[in-house]
């Protein structure tokens, strides 16, 4: 009888432990590990442009599909990296008239379907503030061009870690094919330069164990 008595009360001891463990798998479970891979988030980002019209205004316009990764860690800034892809006939000025026009005549849409970014080389240039050379493909000609970009830093939230950069450039149009260029009594219609800011959060891409 004390041989069965032993063997009830070692029975009660385990029995909890057991369905504790078989209730909570996610106990021994290891967080997800950070990548310092990043990719864009468009509902809190953007990609817009502006340029000259008619020499004393501005127009502006934006992008609304396109796609951004990042690989950037604060400690080697020198070693980020990004890639980009705009869906070209996503533009849009808020005038249906203007947009076909720059859809048909600028972008050519129809042949050259999307706009890519390649980075090439990143440089710190102050505390928050990196340099980032790449290749921009508009049309399908490809022309270097530098962003400069200023660091947001590293926030974390219950969705995980997010990220932010604001970077902006200034490209020539006529280096990547688009010569149109009307002019109204001698004035010239379409600017030849465009002023380009892209606005950025990101969240990091992780891995689960």
């Amino acid at each position: 009888m004390k041989s069965l008595r032993v063997v009830a009360h070692l029975l009660c001891i385990a029995a909890p432990v057991a369905a504790q463990t078989a209730q909570s798998p996610s106990a021994t479970a290891k967080p997800a590990t950070p990548t310092f891979d990043w990719r864009a988030d468009p509902v809190h980002s953007a990609v817009t442009f502006r340029v000259r019209h008619l020499g004393i205004s501005w127009v502006n316009g934006s992008f609304g599909q396109w796609t951004a990764d990042f690989r950037f860690d604060p400690a080697k800034p020198e070693a980020a990296s990004v890639t980009a892809k705009i869906q070209s006939a996503s533009v849009t000025t808020g005038n249906d008239r203007r947009d076909a026009d720059l859809k048909q005549n600028y972008l050519a849409v129809d042949s050259f379907p999307e706009i890519t970014f390649a980075s090439t080389k990143v440089e710190r240039t102050a505390p928050d503030h990196l340099k980032i050379t790449g290749n921009l493909t508009i049309r399908g000609v490809t022309h270097p061009v530098v962003l400069e970009t200023d660091v947001g830093g590293i926030a974390s939230t219950p969705m995980g870690r997010r990220t932010a950069f604001s970077a902006t450039t200034t490209v020539k149009r006529q280096d990547f094919g688009i010569v149109r260029n009307p002019f109204l009594e001698g004035t010239q219609m379409v600017g030849d330069d465009v002023r380009i800011t892209i606005d950025v959060e990101a969240g990091e891409k992780t891995t689960t164990p």
